[in-house]
């Protein structure tokens, strides 16, 4: 009888072992957005939500994204003229406006970027950025330029 329960017992350390093996860590910065909407543009991956007036967007951009290789071509233009605020959670990002200014931005960071600039993903992670905006009223609501200005 006690070799029975030796033998159980040994069973079911066993039977953790195999289960603890094999639960994957499920990475919340990556999970679905309860609530917001999804889609799939030039490789990035956007949800957005609403926020009294404003929207909270979480956008994922993968390794080797470039605004002016993924997205030029759909948006038609030469720069990307949105204005964009929020906090880089995961990544490294670069931007370069007309002027030739680049600005490196590094998570975790508060970010700032005014229209008319290009970026891309540095490194081999996917670039993670949570964003508010007014869509076409938030450089008006934000207080932010129009166009980049070296402050």
């Amino acid at each position: 009888m006690a070799k029975k329960r030796k033998a159980a017992r040994k069973n079911v350390r066993k039977a953790r072992k195999t289960v603890r093996r094999s639960v994957k860590k499920v990475d919340p910065l990556l999970s679905a957005v309860k609530g917001a909407e999804r889609r799939d543009i030039g490789g990035v991956r956007l949800e957005v939500g609403r926020a009294g007036a404003a929207r909270v967007k979480r956008m994922i951009y993968p390794v080797g994204f470039r605004w002016s290789k993924n997205m030029k071509p759909i948006v038609g233009t030469d720069l990307c003229m949105h204005a964009h605020v929020g906090f880089l959670a995961r990544g490294e990002i670069h931007i370069e406006y007309a002027d030739g200014c680049v600005v490196e931005h590094k998570a975790p960071q508060i970010v700032a970027i005014d229209p008319g600039h290009d970026g891309w993903v540095v490194g081999k992670e996917p670039v993670v950025v949570i964003e508010f905006d007014f869509e076409r009223d938030t450089v008006n609501r934000l207080g932010m330029p129009d166009a980049h200005r070296h402050r």
